[in-house]
């Protein structure tokens, strides 16, 4: 049994978020994609992910082999790539990525990464909008989301979980939606960029909502409600100011939708220059000691 074989599909089906995606990623047909997880599944006598008609997840068994088996492969590829390329990282490096994450969670870092590598250069394409590697010279993508694109490869930096807030005044004008459907007549604070649209999702359904202000800005949607003017829906990251001080309360708790996702895509057919390798592994270091990137939402309950 080639192991390094059943590891990688597995890894793969994770971060492509469904088998057939790892298949054409992997060059291989989806039934074998399968045939080697189950095969995998079946040495360790664990179930690693829960298999539906709609999407995959990890088991608690699967987060943390995994996070093991993630650890190995990009062993395995960085020692492949000292063998190729035993220089020092240098040259340009544009990255696209989403714009409030960035400025939260990646600029901080900026210094220490130019400190640490004086010859790469970073370009940082700051854009909430959709960006293809394929065509453009952009190297790398940081995208938040689960993943379609099967000409990228994904390395898994981290997850977030989606909550719903308002404000303590709005709460006390108009009431505690009960439930997600209630929230169709609540003035809500859509952001236009979501890959959803209008729609907001939850576990069991995804609701339309409207409101009186739509905006393609996350720190708008915050301002927003934190004004009062209505319900937003965002990455609890983006609220933690106003949860932590009182002045925003956490919503519909229970119906919350599962993690979020955080990638860095390359494309598959693409030789990985080490100014590429050093950014991912720096970042998703980074991101692996931010808490809020664990999925867990704090506790919050009607007045």
């Amino acid at each position: 049994m080639d192991r390094f074989l059943l590891m990688t599909c597995f890894a793969r089906t994770v971060e492509m978020g469904s088998l057939s995606a790892a298949g054409r990623d992997l060059g291989l047909s989806q039934p074998n994609v399968s045939r080697y997880v189950a095969a995998l599944e079946e040495h360790l006598q664990i179930r690693l992910l829960h298999r539906s008609t709609r999407r995959l997840s990890l088991t608690p068994e699967g987060e943390r082999y995994y996070a093991e088996v993630r650890r190995i492969l990009t062993a395995v590829a960085e020692s492949e790539t000292a063998l190729r390329d035993n220089v020092e990282p240098s040259g340009l490096l544009r990255v696209a990525c989403p714009t409030t994450l960035t400025h939260a969670f990646v600029l901080p870092h900026v210094p220490e990464f130019l400190r640490r590598y004086p010859a790469v250069t970073l370009d940082l394409q700051l854009n909430d909008g959709y960006v293809n590697l394929v065509d453009e010279s952009t190297e790398l993508a940081i995208r938040i989301g689960h993943l379609e694109d099967s000409a990228l490869r994904a390395r898994r930096i981290g997850q977030f979980e989606r909550v719903c807030v308002a404000s303590e005044g709005y709460i006390a004008a108009r009431g505690y939606p009960e439930s997600p459907d209630d929230l169709r007549g609540h003035d809500c604070l859509p952001y236009t960029f979501l890959s959803s649209g209008n729609s907001w999702r939850f576990r069991t359904a995804d609701v339309p909502v409207s409101g009186r202000v739509s905006v393609n800005s996350p720190e708008a949607v915050r301002e927003l409600v934190a004004a009062g003017l209505g319900i937003a829906y965002g990455p609890q990251w983006l609220f933690e100011a106003g949860l932590s001080d009182g002045s925003l309360r956490l919503l519909l708790r229970e119906h919350v939708p599962p993690p979020v996702p955080i990638h860095i895509l390359y494309v598959a057919n693409r030789l990985m220059p080490r100014r590429v390798s050093v950014f991912m592994d720096f970042i998703a270091g980074k991101f692996s000691l931010v808490p809020a990137f664990n999925g867990t939402v704090a506790s919050s309950s009607p007045a």
